[in-house]
Formats: structure tokens, C-alpha cells, sequence
């Protein structure tokens, strides 16, 4: 197997062969997606498996990894593979009714963070278009006092989010909301602090150019934005305004190049200090105002 050698091999050995097979096919993250598959395969966390290298794996391991590679190199998502990846550093349940948290998402996290760390910390925050609920449970971990509102219009995705805050034993700081980002909030929602979003952003006629990892894997409905992708951010400002308090701000992750058109309507929607934060490729993909 991955190169006809005997078995039984090093864990290490396992990891070299998948990492050199994902890389054979193009795959730019071989490395870590490598570690993921073998971990997955194994039964074993990631920090499990790298403290495990010097030992043997089974027969069973090898055809679970061979499976999952196979599955991999047919196109689908490493993370939907093994049920699990990482967002600044919580384990997050995925699977193919929510999207996969990226690493630029990290820096609307982070943008939230900071700023309840400075003006709210026992503050009320709602995660809107929660998906697995990753930006809401990030602000949850980092902010013990903080109150935290996950809210999605999919049931399947709140079960996911529900599950990612046991996962990481957040369950008592967060609370859920099935509801539409569309329409007017529900009856009773209160109000927030901070209200963060990333929605669907994507143009409808630009969903056919997306890679097919992404078009024939993930969702649509939740990277949809309608004709231009700003139709979230519209119904947004229109609806829920009205939620957030006095003080408190509201932060969107953007699509690349919407961050100039979605400022001009937080400033058009009554916000101030409208600016956006750069994430780590250099990209204009949080946009920030204040209430």
C-alpha cells in the first residue's frame, strides 16, 4: 500500500507515504492534510499521532488511510474526510452541511475578540450565519463572561454548532437562535454588543468558477450572495441594526474586493468609523463600523 511496501510500518512512515501521494497530486497543503488523514486513520489526535511516530501501525489503519486518501484525491475536502478540523486552535466538528472554517475567518475571530476585550468584556455578542459556530465559540473561549448567540437558518447547522461548544466545553456561554439573516429578527432577541457575520458572499454566477472542492462539496446555499454577493450584507444593515446597542459594533467578513462597497452602505445604514483589517495574505477581508 502507497507504494507497495510490507506492512506493518511506521506511523511515521504511514505519514511520509500520504504526504508524499497528496503532494504528487498537487495538493498544497500535503503536510498537514497528511497528519489529518494518518490521525483520523489511527483513532488519534494530531498531537497524538506526532508523539506516536516511532510506533507501528495496523492493517486496519493502513485501509483507513488508503480509503481516506482515495476519497481526497477524488476531489473532496480533507475536512469533511475526517469529520474535524482546527479554528485558532478548538476542534470543530464539519461536515457537508456547514462550511469549512478558513484561515482568513481567523481575523474576524480575532477583530471580535479584541474589541470585546477592550470595551465589553461581560458583553453580549451574536454570531450571525454561524455555520459551526467557530467565530462565536472563539469569542466564547477567549471571553469567559462574555454571552454569545450563535444563529443560523439551518437546523443541521445549529445541531453541528451545538456540539462544538461541548466539544470544547463551552456549552454553558452560548446560546442559539434558528432564525433567517434575511428577515427581521426574531421576537425577543435583545440586543448586542457586537454583532459579527460572516454570510454568504459569493456572486451566484461566480459559484460555477469555484474550485471544485468547494462548488461540489460544501454548500451553496451558504456561500451564495445573490447576483453582485452583497445581498446578505443589504438585508443585514436593514434588519438588524435595530439589535445592536449604543456603542457597540458590527464586523463583516468580505469576499475579495466587496470591502469598499460593503463601507459604503454601514455608512449609508447610520454607522461610523468604517474601516477594514487586512488578513494574513494581505487581503481586505474584515469590514468594521460603529453604532
Amino acid at each position: 500500500m502507497f507504494g507497495g511496501r510490507e506492512l506493518p510500518r511506521r506511523y511515521s512512515e504511514l505519514y511520509i507515504a500520504l504526504r508524499n501521494a497528496l503532494r504528487d497530486s498537487g495538493v498544497e497543503e500535503a503536510n498537514v492534510e497528511a497528519r489529518l488523514i494518518a490521525a483520523c486513520a489511527s483513532g488519534k489526535t494530531v498531537s497524538q499521532l506526532l508523539r506516536d511516530l516511532a510506533l507501528y501501525d495496523t492493517d486496519e489503519v493502513e485501509r483507513r488511510a488508503a480509503d481516506m486518501l482515495a476519497r481526497r484525491l477524488k476531489g473532496e475536502p480533507v475536512a469533511y474526510i475526517t469529520g474535524v478540523w482546527e479554528f485558532r486552535g478548538l476542534p470543530m466538528e464539519v461536515g457537508p452541511e456547514v462550511l469549512i472554517p478558513r484561515i482568513d475567518t481567523e481575523t474576524l475571530a480575532e477583530e471580535a475578540i479584541r474589541f470585546m476585550m477592550r470595551h465589553h468584556r461581560d458583553g453580549r455578542v451574536l454570531d450571525l450565519c454561524s455555520g459551526t459556530g467557530c467565530i462565536g465559540l472563539s469569542i466564547a473561549e477567549a471571553l469567559p463572561q462574555c454571552r454569545v448567540v450563535l444563529a443560523d437558518i439551518s437546523g443541521e447547522a445549529m445541531e453541528i454548532s451545538r456540539r462544538n461548544a461541548a466539544r470544547n466545553g463551552l456549552e454553558g456561554r452560548v446560546g442559539y437562535m434558528l432564525c433567517d439573516a434575511m428577515e427581521a429578527p426574531p421576537v425577543m432577541s435583545g440586543t448586542f454588543d457586537l454583532i459579527v457575520s460572516n454570510p454568504p458572499y459569493i456572486a451566484t454566477i461566480d459559484i460555477l468558477t469555484l474550485d471544485p472542492s468547494v462548488r461540489d462539496y460544501e454548500p451553496i446555499w451558504a456561500l451564495d450572495g445573490g447576483a453582485d454577493g452583497l445581498d446578505f450584507y443589504r438585508a443585514i444593515l436593514r434588519n438588524w441594526l435595530p439589535t445592536l446597542r449604543r456603542g457597540g459594533a458590527l464586523m463583516f467578513e468580505v469576499g475579495e474586493g466587496q470591502a469598499a462597497e460593503v463601507k459604503d452602505m454601514m455608512r449609508m445604514a447610520g454607522l461610523h468609523g468604517a474601516e477594514s483589517v487586512l488578513d494574513t495574505r494581505g487581503v481586505e477581508r474584515v469590514v468594521k463600523a460603529l453604532n
